[in-house]
C-alpha cells in the first residue's frame, strides 16, 4: 500500500473545486446567488462562448470591505453563518463559504468592488487560487466578478465540456430559474453582446413568466394562493393544455431557492393526474415558504436539494391546494383557426442567430454597434407588440365566465348535431362546442366506477355460463395475492381444476365487456405495478375504474340527441369533467371571433 500524505492545498482547493463548479453555469448559479444575498436589486450576467472564456456578473447590492476580500477566498469563509446551528436557520441562497475558493481554484478571476461607507473601490485579481494584484481604484458600489478562462489549469475537465451553444443554454436556464426566484430584482442576461432576458424587478411574477416562456403559456396561467400554520405558496400554475413532454417547466422554489425535488414533482404532478394524458408534465412557477427550522438546507454542496421535516403537512396541503384550484375551473381548452405569428423569442432562434454573426463578421468595428443598438430598439419594440395582445387576450379570456356544464348554461345549450359519427356540436354563448363522445362517456363510467369502489356500494351481477380461464404461474400468483379485493368489489371467481378458474359475477358496471380479456388485462396491469411499486387499494381502484372505461360509447357510433343531452347531464355531475382519465380533453371550444377571423368578416 503506497504511504498515506497529506494533500497540498492547490489540491486540495481544486478537489473541492469539483464538487461545486461543474460547468460554466455553476458559476454564474453561485455568482449570482452571492449577488442576491449582498442585496442587490439590479443584476447583469454576462457570457461569452457559453461561458467558457468569459463571464461578468455585475451588482449593486453592498460590496466587500477591503480587508475581507483575501478572506472571502479562502474555503470555508462566510458572512452567512457563524456555527453549526445556524445551519438550521439560514435564510441566505449561499452559505458554506465554498463557492468564490472553488472558482478561483479553476480559472482566472477579477474582482471589482465598492462598499457605500469607502470613497475608492479595489481590484483584486486571482488566479488558480493565487494572488496577483490588490489596488485600489474608482467604480461605483457593487461587485463585478470577472470570471476568464475556466478549467484552464484543469485541461482534463475542460474537454468535458460541450460546446459553447449547449454551455450557453445552462446558464440561460439558471439564469431564468433565479429570475423567476426573485421578481423583485432586475435581472438581465447577455450573450455574445445580445441581449436574451431583461426583468424589469417589478415584483410581477406574471410578467417574468411572459417574457421568459411567451404569450402562450402566460395566457393559461391559473394563480395560486394559500398558506396553513407553518406552510404557504403562491406563484401559477399552467392549465393542462400547456403540458410539456419532460419536467423542465416544473419551476418551484422553497424560500427562494430553486430546488429539484422528487417529492413535490410527484405532488404536483399526482394533483395533475387526472387532467393531464400520460407522460405528460405541467408548467408550474411555485414559491413555497416553510419555517426554516423545519428545513435541512446542507444536504448538497450545490444547495439543489434539501430535507424538509414537516413534509407529511406539506404534501397532502400542496396537493389539495393545485387540486382544488384544476378542478374548480372550467378548463376547456380553446382551440384557433389562424396561424400563430413570431414572437421575440422565435426571432432568437438558430436561424435568426445564423443572420446575425454573419452580419457582425461582415461588419466594421463601429458597425458592430450599430447593429447592436439597433436589436436592442427592435427587441423593445417587438415585445411591445406582443405585450398588447398578450393583455387583450388576457382580458377576453377573463370575460369569458360562463360554465359550460353549469345547470343554469343547460338551457341555453343548442345542440346542432353530431359530425363523423363521434364529435357532438353544441353552441353557447357565441361560442362552438365541440364534445367527444367516447372520452365523455369514459370520464362519467370511471367517475362512477370510483365512487363506487370508494363506497364500496357495487352490485354483482351473475354470468350464466361463467367465462372460464387457464391462468399461467404468474398470473394465478397475481391473482391469489389479490383474490380478497376481487372479491370485496363484486368479482366471484372460483377455482375450476388445475391451471383454470371460473368467473361467475362481476361487477355490474362491467358488464357488457369481454370478461376473459379484460381480466387477463387488468393481471397483467397489476403484475407490472407488482414490480415497480408497492400496491396499495387506491391503485386497485384506479386499475378497476380504468378497466370500466372500456364499456365507453365509441367513436363512429351514432347516439341520439336524447342520449347526449343525457350525456352532458351526466358531464354536470362530475367534479373533473373537462378530461378523461387518460388525460385527453373530453371538450373543445372554438369561438364565433375565431371562425369570422377565418372567413374574413374581421380583421
Amino acid at each position: 500500500m503506497p504511504n498515506i500524505q497529506i494533500l497540498d492545498q492547490n489540491t486540495i482547493n481544486q478537489i473541492a473545486a469539483g464538487e461545486v463548479i461543474e460547468r460554466p453555469a455553476s458559476v454564474v448559479k453561485e455568482l449570482l446567488e452571492n449577488a442576491i444575498d449582498a442585496k442587490a436589486t439590479a443584476i447583469t450576467v454576462e457570457i461569452k462562448e457559453g461561458g467558457i472564456s468569459f463571464i461578468r456578473i455585475t451588482d449593486n447590492g453592498c460590496g466587500i470591505a477591503k480587508e475581507e476580500i483575501p478572506l472571502a477566498f479562502l474555503r470555508h469563509s462566510t458572512s452567512k453563518i457563524r456555527s453549526v446551528e445556524d445551519l438550521m436557520t439560514a435564510t441566505s441562497l449561499g452559505f458554506r463559504g465554498e463557492a468564490l475558493s472553488s472558482i478561483a481554484a479553476v480559472s482566472q478571476v477579477e474582482l471589482i468592488t465598492k462598499v457605500s461607507s469607502s470613497l475608492n473601490g479595489c481590484r483584486y485579481c486571482i488566479e488558480g487560487g493565487m494572488e496577483k494584484i490588490f489596488e485600489e481604484i474608482g467604480c461605483p458600489e457593487g461587485t463585478t466578478f470577472l470570471v476568464r478562462n475556466l478549467f484552464y489549469n484543469t485541461p482534463a475537465r475542460r474537454k468535458f465540456l460541450k460546446s459553447a451553444q449547449t454551455e450557453a443554454g445552462y446558464i440561460s436556464d439558471i439564469v431564468e430559474k433565479i429570475a423567476l426566484s426573485h421578481p423583485e430584482i432586475s435581472i438581465r442576461f447577455i450573450h455574445n453582446n445580445q441581449n436574451k432576458l431583461h426583468t424589469s424587478g417589478n415584483c410581477n411574477l406574471k410578467d417574468i413568466v411572459y417574457r421568459i416562456y411567451g404569450r402562450d403559456i402566460a395566457t393559461n396561467l391559473l394563480s395560486v394562493q394559500a398558506s396553513m400554520e407553518s406552510i404557504s405558496v403562491y406563484g401559477f400554475i399552467g392549465k393542462p393544455l400547456i403540458s410539456r413532454g419532460n419536467r423542465a417547466y416544473e419551476n418551484y422554489y422553497i424560500n427562494g431557492r430553486y430546488i429539484r425535488s422528487s417529492m413535490i414533482s410527484k405532488v404536483i404532478e399526482d394533483a395533475y393526474q387526472s387532467f393531464l394524458m400520460q407522460h405528460k408534465y405541467p408548467f408550474t412557477v411555485l414559491h413555497i415558504q416553510i419555517d426554516s427550522n423545519l428545513l435541512d438546507i446542507n444536504v448538497h454542496p450545490t444547495k439543489m436539494d434539501l430535507r424538509i421535516k414537516d413534509a407529511e403537512n406539506l404534501i397532502p396541503f400542496l396537493y389539495h391546494t393545485l387540486y382544488n384550484i384544476l378542478s374548480s375551473k372550467e378548463l376547456i381548452p380553446e382551440i384557433s383557426l389562424e396561424e400563430k405569428k413570431l414572437e421575440p423569442a422565435f426571432e432568437r432562434s438558430k436561424e435568426y442567430e445564423k443572420v446575425k454573426k454573419r452580419e457582425e463578421r461582415l461588419a466594421e468595428p463601429f458597425e458592430k454597434n450599430r447593429i447592436a443598438k439597433e436589436q436592442q430598439i427592435k427587441e423593445q419594440a417587438l415585445y411591445q407588440i406582443n405585450q398588447k395582445p398578450f393583455i387583450e387576450q388576457a382580458e377576453q379570456i377573463e370575460l369569458f365566465n360562463g360554465q359550460f356544464l353549469a345547470k343554469e348554461a343547460k338551457e341555453q345549450h343548442r345542440i346542432i348535431g353530431q359530425v363523423f359519427e363521434t364529435y357532438w356540436l353544441v353552441e353557447y354563448q357565441n361560442k362552438l362546442f365541440i364534445i367527444d363522445q367516447h372520452a365523455a362517456h369514459e370520464k362519467v363510467l370511471y367517475e362512477k366506477m370510483m365512487t363506487r369502489l370508494q363506497t364500496q356500494q357495487l352490485i354483482s351481477q351473475m354470468l350464466n355460463p361463467p367465462v372460464i380461464l387457464t391462468l399461467s404461474i404468474r398470473e394465478e400468483e397475481i391473482f391469489i395475492r389479490f383474490q380478497s379485493y376481487f372479491e370485496k368489489i363484486g368479482f366471484v371467481i372460483e377455482h375450476f381444476g388445475g391451471k383454470e378458474y371460473a368467473i361467475r359475477a362481476v361487477p355490474d358496471s362491467l358488464l357488457g365487456i369481454t370478461q376473459k380479456e379484460l381480466f387477463l388485462e387488468l393481471l397483467d396491469n397489476l403484475a407490472e405495478e407488482v414490480q415497480t411499486q408497492t400496491i396499495t387499494s387506491s391503485i386497485l381502484n384506479e386499475k378497476i375504474a380504468s378497466m370500466s372505461c372500456k364499456a365507453a360509447v365509441k367513436g363512429n357510433y351514432t347516439l341520439s340527441k336524447l342520449e347526449v343531452e343525457a350525456l352532458i347531464e351526466e358531464l354536470m355531475k362530475l367534479e373533473n369533467p373537462y378530461h378523461c382519465p387518460h388525460g385527453r380533453p373530453t371538450i373543445v371550444v372554438m369561438s364565433k371571433y375565431e371562425m369570422e377571423k377565418k372567413f374574413k368578416r374581421v380583421l
